[in-house]
């Protein structure tokens, strides 16, 4: 007697936000305490792993600029077969899923597939980092427009940034790290002053979160300096030079 095939099981696109569990939406909290599979980013921060029941099974899909430890044909596979097998599977991705998160090609290959995806939004980077650096990305009397691109995908020559940044506008860059020097003359290249503010905010609402602040021009030499590592946003225009650290820094200079 032939045995019909299991049916397919769910794959959930979670987003894991910037990093602190506790800012994890309820549904997300949910799914990763009961999940039997979790395939995860290398951003997303031990602590929310550590949150898995015991014998969960952990896979790595961490991604670094020169290294994959599995390209995202090979994650989309591993998706696929792991929920026509039967499996409901977590996809933990830093951040928001579909906000630089490659979650629309994961979702297109497991429909292709027929199996079924469910989208549980996350906290972005951006978001995060914002919130925890208590920078507004938009305030009345600084930015009305906010705009969020990435430092490297398919390279910075091709991309058009010309009027995201500037007076009365923020933008945002992911994964700029590597290429902020190249990202500072893009924009200076674009019409931008070379003295405007920026704001690099590093490990956003973990305990190592660093925020760090320099004039467009000397972003590059920030980063190096601070030796700055990802996760990190990038934050340019006015709005920069807002925020917790600025207003500490300067009640520090009013008391010396």
């Amino acid at each position: 007697m032939a045995h019909s095939a299991p049916l397919p099981g769910t794959v959930h696109l979670v987003g894991a936000g910037p990093g602190d569990p506790d800012l994890l939406t309820l549904r997300a909290a949910r799914l990763v305490m009961n999940a039997a599979i979790i395939v995860h980013d290398g951003l997303v921060d031990p602590a929310i792993l550590a949150m898995a029941r015991p014998g969960c099974r952990m896979i790595s899909a961490a991604k670094s600029r020169a290294r994959h430890s599995l390209p995202q044909d090979e994650i989309n596979a591993l998706l696929v077969r792991e929920a026509l097998a039967g499996n409901d599977v977590i996809r933990l991705k830093g951040g928001d899923p579909f906000v630089f998160g490659r979650g629309g090609e994961e979702l297109e290959a497991c429909r292709a597939a027929g199996v079924p995806v469910e989208v549980v939004p996350g906290v972005s980077a951006a978001l995060g980092a914002a919130a925890a650096a208590q920078m507004a990305l938009t305030h009345r009397e600084e930015a009305s427009v906010v705009s969020f691109v990435a430092g490297q995908c398919k390279g910075l020559s091709e991309q058009n940034w010309a009027g995201l940044a500037g007076v009365g506008r923020t933008l945002v860059i992911y994964m700029g790290v590597a290429t902020a020097d190249a990202i500072a003359d893009k924009l200076m290249a674009d019409g931008l002053a070379p003295e405007m503010p920026v704001a690099v905010i590093e490990n956003a609402s973990r305990p190592a979160m660093r925020v760090l602040r320099a004039p467009l021009a000397g972003l590059g030499a920030l980063v190096a300096n601070e030796r700055v590592k990802s996760p990190a946003v990038i934050v340019v225009g006015t709005v920069a030079a807002r925020g917790q650290a600025a207003a500490l820094a300067q009640l520090a200079e009013a008391a010396a």
